[in-house]
């Protein structure tokens, strides 16, 4: 059963409160002070009661709602993991009496992942929408000024090459087919490792990409070549397999092994097509020379995962989806968004104007960003509804007035989020 808040606390809980009550961070009071609104509970509270339709009404007690926002708030703030989290819960008495945790015992690490799970991107924007409210209540956010920019969140996977992903998905596949034998046994169609002679063909790969020789480069196709068949194999394999479970040759006596080989199945049927453009798109680049190959695929767990090119130096190429942030005055992050496909920076500006008017109700009086934001039209169309100062950057400017204008204290004081007087009154 679900609860919004714990209706009452424990004698230890008040022992710790009182010990810890000075020890607390600047952060932490003040966190604590918005994520007691009952709006942003609620909205937690109701993402956790819709996992099981009688939360509600029945069952034993569950972690109340405003402990796992506090956790998972806590799980952002340090940058953790759900392990970590639960290790560091357990041993700081000021992590359990901000999370309301108190004297109680720590929840683990699966289960707080799965109310991360349950506590959506839907809900976490419904807790940034009332927490913007309450910025703007407070005079914190008025919404004079406004500053846009872009950046990548990147995928937790590791570099991506042909050869890797081509020995990722022969790895998976095996895995998964090993896993369907133990459950089903020796019948049907036998399984065939290959993982070996593919870890060889990938390491083949890798030294003779070292060269740019021509025997090298004869050495690493047919290397690949080989890589390609064995991976072919192994598709091959898994599909047979995924056939016999379905037509129940590969069967199991229970019905929870059963289970459990079903959705060893999906697991295949969702593996193999992208095992199979891997394939394709290495075939593409290593005997076509086409590297931009329709459908690219980065990585077998993050299919969605795109490149995306920022101009660094350091870094040419990310891999992760783009991410735009507007912010108002005091760095309060206004609205989001995350993009399936890159869209151009120059194509966002005049959106997030709208939606800073929807958000805060005026037109801000200066709006800044870098040169990805600029074009002419982008410009004369911001003045057009209301903003008077636009502080972006032309990188192809020749005008003297411009570069005048650029190197204005207040355009370079606007562009890095810090204090304008002239323009953040009125």
């Amino acid at each position: 059963m679900i609860e919004m808040r714990r209706a009452q606390r424990c004698f230890g809980d008040g022992l710790i409160a009182d010990e810890v009550v000075d020890l607390h961070e600047d952060w932490m009071k003040h966190a604590a002070e918005v994520l007691d609104d009952e709006q942003i509970v609620a909205a937690v509270y109701e993402a956790l009661a819709r996992r099981h339709p009688k939360s509600r009404s029945r069952g034993r007690l569950g972690a109340p709602a405003d402990m796992v926002l506090r956790l998972l708030i806590l799980k952002h703030v340090r940058n953790w993991s759900y392990g970590v989290l639960e290790r560091e819960v357990r041993a700081n008495l000021v992590y359990r009496d901000f999370t309301r945790v108190g004297a109680g015992k720590a929840p683990d690490a699966k289960t707080m992942g799965r109310w991360g799970i349950a506590v959506g991107p839907e809900v976490v924007k419904q807790i940034q929408e009332r927490m913007v409210e309450i910025a703007q209540n407070k005079g914190v956010a008025p919404g004079r000024r406004m500053r846009l920019d872009t950046t990548v969140v990147e995928s937790n996977i590791h570099y991506p090459t042909d050869s890797s992903l081509l020995g990722d998905g022969v790895r998976v596949l095996t895995r998964t087919m090993r896993k369907i034998t133990a459950l089903a046994g020796e019948v049907g169609a036998k399984l065939r490792d290959r993982s070996r002679s593919v870890k060889l063909r990938v390491l083949d790969i890798a030294r003779a990409a070292r060269s740019k020789a021509k025997p090298s480069q004869e050495r690493l196709e047919r290397a690949y070549r080989e890589l390609l068949a064995s991976t072919s194999r192994m598709v091959g394999q898994a599909k047979r397999f995924s056939t016999e479970i379905a037509e129940g040759v590969k069967r199991s006596a229970t019905i929870l092994k059963q289970l459990a080989l079903e959705g060893l199945r999906q697991q295949i049927d969702e593996m193999v097509p992208r095992v199979k453009q891997v394939m394709k798109q290495t075939r593409a680049r290593i005997f076509r020379g086409d590297t931009d190959a329709e459908g690219k695929i980065l990585s077998l767990f993050e299919p969605s995962t795109e490149i995306i090119r920022k101009g660094k130096a350091g870094k040419p190429n990310e891999f992760g989806k783009m991410v735009k942030l507007q912010e108002a005055e005091n760095q309060i992050v206004i609205a989001y968004e995350v993009y399936d496909v890159r869209p151009a920076d120059s194509d966002l500006l005049i959106a997030s104007i709208e939606t800073h008017q929807a958000r805060l109700g005026r037109t801000p009086r200066l709006v800044a960003g870098d040169a990805g934001f600029y074009s002419a039209k982008n410009e004369a169309v911001a003045k057009a509804k209301g903003v008077k100062r636009v502080c972006i950057p032309n990188r192809s400017t020749k005008s003297s007035e411009r570069k005048r204008e650029r190197r204005g204290v207040g355009f370079a004081t606007a562009r890095n989020g810090g204090p304008d007087a002239r323009d953040a009154s009125a």
